[in-house]
């Protein structure tokens, strides 16, 4: 699947480009880029607890074309820094945990049905799945490994609950936006256990390097 994306990406960069020549010119820095990005996804995360569905998942995915761009332009605009992708990555984290809460919120109603509950524990389930998938993938790194295996990465799960939400809102009673977070739950966690094996059958008996 990381294959897959790095595909789609390769096809996207072109089309995106002017944009991105455009913010260099301008002398926008990544990490400007990085922290709108953020304050947007935020933002959306508020959205989503106050029941505003739709304009949630149209500001989801605009957040998500900020992490496109700071990215796109710290490399062509040669500021690659350690800082800023360590910057980028701890943003990213926040800003999905803002999302899950409004998300709770946005199930947490006065009135809860048993429904509501287990969609509170879903979200929860999908959260942690959610870091937990980043955080597999940074710890395989300090390995040396790059464990980027497995359904749900990032930019998935920024489109497909963008997407949903900004298409179908809290249409049928919510059902798709109930559905996108069960799939959350089942496959960032299934994501991150799989990169748990891979990583045990990459280095299963391989003495640590003490330095």
């Amino acid at each position: 699947m990381g294959k897959n994306l790095d595909d789609l990406r390769d096809k996207v960069y072109p089309i995106i480009d002017p944009i991105t020549r455009f913010l260099i010119n301008k002398g926008v820095h990544p990490n400007f880029i990085t922290t709108s990005g953020f304050v947007i996804t935020v933002f959306a995360g508020f959205l989503y607890g106050t029941d505003h569905v739709r304009t949630a998942g149209f500001f989801v995915l605009l957040g998500g074309a900020h992490d496109i761009f700071d990215g796109q332009v710290a490399r062509e605009s040669g500021l690659q820094s350690k800082f800023g992708t360590f910057y980028d990555s701890v943003l990213d984290r926040i800003s999905e945990v803002a999302i899950y809460i409004g998300l709770i919120s946005l199930y947490n109603q006065y009135e809860m049905s048993l429904l509501n509950i287990g969609m509170i524990y879903l979200i929860a389930l999908a959260m942690a799945g959610s870091l937990m998938i980043s955080y597999t993938r940074a710890k395989a790194e300090t390995l040396g490994l790059d464990c980027s295996i497995g359904l749900m990465q990032r930019a998935e799960r920024v489109v497909l609950l963008g997407l949903g939400s900004l298409v179908f809102g809290l249409s049928w009673d919510g059902i798709v936006i109930s559905g996108i977070i069960v799939i959350f739950a089942v496959l960032t966690n299934a994501t991150a256990i799989r990169r748990i094996i891979w990583v045990y059958k990459q280095v299963a008996g391989v003495p640590l390097d003490r330095g």
